[in-house]
């Protein structure tokens, strides 16, 4: 494997210095290994984004490199050229590699509440790639043995030494430094410092409420109290004096409303259900006005089951239907939750009404056997 070769080299080297100004520096330019690590890091990329795992939303995409070029000045942009992407995933993790590529969970986003927050996190990231982290950490050879075992069981695409130590954090002096640092682009940007811990201490909360670890770095409960408790103290010592900044929170919460949405729906396939529930419940919140929101609370009370699932599950999908009658789902749903009650005149009413709005449905045979309903 040619990452292999690679390590074994410079292992062979053994004197390579790991003290490296960062790309803000006047003449940066990459060093043989670390140009083999960008060569991984597109090669890794390509395969990744072929994978599926992409949410595809190019107004998302736009705000968030907005967000990213408003913390970078033009020539850290020209030596690294960074992008952000969303990944479809629950799980609350944001990982950079080293050519400036940025990939945020959809579960990430889902649970911040203020652009202020997203800085904080785009501003972390992006100084692994400007304090060229990558190849700091590759040539302290010390981990590499373990670099690249298992990662494609972690993020299938993403299988190269390019990409260990972003997926699973960097040591905890680079990420100390890429505190510091991204206080300062905060800072510097006119955001509001207080929400900087803001940030990891819902997503303590959350695991804490859940009482299970997330996969990645930022699961491990030492690193989020490390954040938590290096955020706090830099704002305290340093930036104690400044006034309260933007979170531009409504601009925010519009631009990442769909992902809440989409995010709540892979909790609630991976039977996550109090994450389900938070994401159902703020989207619902965000958009009062759109189906989609009960009937998604819907769904949650009939997978979750219980002695009132029925009955509230039926409810969401009434509230659905008033907010918008052309909506099929809904309908399909209370079919469902109807026939199973033995109510099997009001599942067909229900039905007739699902393939009325949905007469080419992928499930119209199965559902008109189902039910014993006569097209003819």
């Amino acid at each position: 494997m040619r990452w292999l070769a690679a390590t074994v080299a410079l292992a062979a080297a053994g004197c390579v210095s790991t003290a490296l100004p960062p790309a803000t520096a006047s003449g940066f330019r990459l060093e043989d290994d670390e140009r083999s690590l960008w060569r991984q890091a597109e090669e890794a990329e390509e395969q990744f984004e072929k994978g599926g795992a992409l949410y595809t939303d190019a107004d998302l995409e736009t705000y968030l490199n907005d967000v990213a070029r408003r913390l970078e000045p033009p020539e850290v942009l020209a030596a690294i050229p960074f992008r952000i992407r969303v990944v479809r995933n629950p799980y609350l993790n944001a990982f950079t590699l080293p050519n400036g590529r940025i990939y945020l969970h959809t579960g990430m986003l889902a649970r911040m509440e203020n652009e202020a927050q997203l800085a904080t996190l785009l501003g972390h990231e992006m100084t692994h790639a400007t304090h060229r982290h990558a190849v700091r950490e590759r040539r302290n050879l010390s981990n590499n043995a373990a670099f690249a075992v298992g990662l494609n069981s972690i993020l299938p695409g993403v299988g190269s030494l390019a990409g260990f130590s972003a997926v699973r954090g960097y040591s905890r002096e680079m990420e100390t430094e890429a505190d510091d640092n991204a206080m300062r682009l905060l800072a510097n940007a006119g955001y509001d410092l207080r929400e900087a811990p803001k940030l990891f201490a819902h997503l303590k909360e959350q695991l804490h409420e859940e009482k299970q670890s997330e996969p990645f770095f930022f699961g491990t409960h030492p690193a989020l109290d490390d954040r938590i408790e290096n955020y706090r103290r830099l704002i305290e010592l340093q930036y104690g004096h400044r006034p309260a900044g933007a979170t531009h929170a409504q601009t925010f919460l519009q631009r990442t409303r769909d992902v809440v949405h989409e995010n709540a729906i892979l909790d609630l396939r991976a039977g996550r259900f109090v994450a389900a529930e938070r994401g159902a419940r703020k989207y619902a919140a965000l958009d009062p006005a759109a189906a989609r929101g009960p009937f998604l609370l819907g769904e949650l009370s009939r997978q979750r089951g219980g002695e009132t699932a029925a009955d509230a599950a039926l409810a969401e999908y009434r509230r659905a239907v008033s907010l918008d009658a052309s909506y099929p789902e809904p309908y399909r749903a209370m079919g469902l939750v109807l026939y199973k009650r033995g109510d099997k005149a009001g599942a067909k009413e229900a039905f007739d009404k699902y393939l009325s709005l949905v007469p080419q449905a992928s499930d119209r045979a199965y559902i008109e056997q189902y039910l014993g309903i006569s097209t003819k």
